[in-house]
Order: C-alpha cells, then structure tokens, then sequence
C-alpha cells in the first residue's frame, strides 16, 4: 500500500531530577553536599532510508515518546540519561508541525530528509536537573536545593512524502507513462486500455551506461481539475515538485491536432495553477505511441506540433523501442547541461 501523508503524537523525554543529597561516612561527621545531576531526557529523531518508500507504518502506529532522564542520586551519581527515539521514513520526507488552526500542509517545514542516512530531531530531550553539589560554593557550603529537570516537548507532526527522482513523467490518463516506465527499467506498474490503471507513483531507474542512470517518476492521475482535487491528481501533484525536469508525453492516438494541443494545455494548466515551482521547471514534450503511424507522417506530426508549441518534439515508441535511447540521451544531457 502506498501512503505518502501521515500525522503522528510525538514526546520527548523528561529530563530527571537533581539529587539533594549529602555525604554520608563513618568517621566523617559532616560530609558535605553530593547529589548527582539528572539525566537528560531522550530526543525524538526523524532518519531517512533507502529501506522504506511509504509512510504506511507510520499512520497506524500514531504515538511515539521517547524515555525520561532518570533522577540524579547521592554520591555525585547522574541519572542515566533516557535513549533517543529514531523513526525510520522513506527518503523525501517533509516534516511539519501541525498547527492549532489551518493546513499542516502550509505550516514552514522542521525537516527535509533527502538522502539516505540523514537526521533530524524533532523533539529535543529535557535537561537533567542539577543536583545540590552544584549549588555548593564558598559562602554556601550546605545546599539544600536541586533543579528539576526540564520538561519534554509534546506534539503533532504532520509527515509528508515526496518522491525523489530526476524526471517526472506527465500526461492524461493513456499517455503512454507507465508502458514507458516499464520499458525503461524493471519497474512493473499495472498497465491497461482504461484511465486511471495507475492508482500510486511508480519509480522506476534507467540505466543509460555504467556511469549514467536517470531515475523516473510516473506521475499518474492527471486530468483537468487535478490541482483542485477532482481525479487523482491532487494526491500525486506533490510528488511532481521534487522532480527536476518534466517529460511531457502526448500520445499520437489524438491525430486531431487541435485536441492534442488541448489535451497539453490542461496538463501545462494543472501543473502551473497547483505549483509556480511546476510551472518553472525545464521540461520536454514527447510523442508516445508513435509505432501506430508510419514514420513520415509520426516525424511530420510532430514537426507541426512543435511548431505550434515553440520547442523540439521528440518520438518514441515503448512497444517497439523506436526513439527511446534519442529519448533518454536527450534528457541525460538536458539535466547536465542545467
């Protein structure tokens, strides 16, 4: 199962109490003060990994608290200190605190784990409560105070997952995106004749050579409507922002060129209206499908598309493999060349 928003109940640790303590020992009738520092109250810590691709685990399992700190004893003993709490979550989780009022999804981000290994905490441990040893100077030899520890930090957290990947693959429902994200690399995303086969992003890795691969994202459930909910879209627009170039595909099933370009302007409209940063990023057109036209009229086609779009228009086939390693070469030197 895919889920890529969760909210969990987070708590740090309570930091422990200092000690009043005093020495205690035969032979030694006034021992001075001793009482140990409390321990420091375990952190809450959000930690990328490669391991997990969905927030499913995290939206079942809603609390988390992390351990106190113990209490500081006599003896100059500390209290132990209470264990950091780790989270495991997927690579492009976007932590944000969740307000009183309002959308979480508009709150400013506390943590934006985008690589493997990477940390961040959340909920920081109470302090440890000194003890009276602390306390102890010259002109005040018999302390008889001690802090208490410093008190945890409660609340909700709002997670958001956004997939990481190097191009995004846009279009309508049977544009061709998930026959050409199986094609491209061992990603099986369910493929058939009706809109909305793909009801989750896929991921997927092509490998151009032994130094080169692209990682693709195909972004499913676009129609129009999308940014205000209608469709999928809404769900998987998200997932288009962390992209860093678009592969807009249009399949050559629409010959009508007026429907064609129509069917572009929706998807351009949806990506802009929901994201300026959407609407800014580089991207390429692409016909798909292009194996149900002769060559000439599917190289004709698409010079009369790119005439009327301003750009190059580039051909492929993921049936037959026509165009693919232009396809791939072209976009390879598109994200070098920034």
């Amino acid at each position: 199962m895919f889920v890529d928003e969760a909210v969990i109940h987070i708590r740090s640790g309570k930091g422990g109490n200092g000690c009043v303590s005093f020495r205690r020992e035969k032979y030694i009738p006034k021992g001075g003060p001793d009482g140990g520092d409390g321990g420091v109250g375990g952190s809450v810590i959000l930690e990328a990994t490669h391991q997990l691709t969905t927030l499913v685990d995290l939206s079942r399992r809603i609390h988390y608290f992390a351990p106190n700190g113990k209490p500081g004893q006599g003896k100059n003993m500390a209290g132990k200190q209470g264990e950091d709490l780790v989270i495991k979550v997927p690579v492009g989780t976007i932590a944000r605190i969740v307000p009183d009022e309002g959308d979480p999804r508009e709150a400013a981000p506390i943590a934006d784990l985008a690589s493997e290994g990477q940390r961040q905490i959340i909920a920081k441990g109470g302090k440890g409560g000194r003890g009276n040893k602390a306390f102890a100077t010259a002109t005040h030899q018999v302390p008889r105070e001690a802090e208490e520890g410093g008190p945890s930090i409660e609340r909700k957290i709002y997670l958001e997952l956004k997939l990481l990947a190097d191009v995004g693959l846009v279009g309508l429902p049977n544009a061709g995106k998930s026959t050409l994200l199986s094609r491209l690399s061992a990603a099986r995303p369910k493929i058939a004749d009706y809109p909305f086969t793909t009801l989750q992003p896929n991921l997927g890795i092509a490998e151009l050579d032994s130094l080169r691969r692209l990682v693709f994202a195909d972004i499913p459930g676009l129609i129009e409507g999308a940014h205000k909910g209608q469709g999928l879209g809404i769900e998987f627009l998200r997932h288009v922002e962390r992209t860093g170039y678009l592969a807009h595909l249009l399949s050559v099933e629409t010959l009508e060129l007026d429907e064609l370009l129509k069917n572009y302007t929706t998807i351009e409209n949806e990506l802009a209206q929901f994201s300026e940063v959407l609407s800014k990023k580089p991207r390429c057109v692409v016909l798909s499908k292009c194996d149900l036209l002769p060559e000439e009229e599917a190289q004709s086609f698409a010079k009369e598309v790119g005439e009327k779009l301003g750009c190059e228009v580039l051909l492929l086939s993921s049936a037959t493999g026509y165009g693919i390693d232009q396809f791939l070469n072209y976009i390879d030197s598109r994200i070098r060349s920034g």
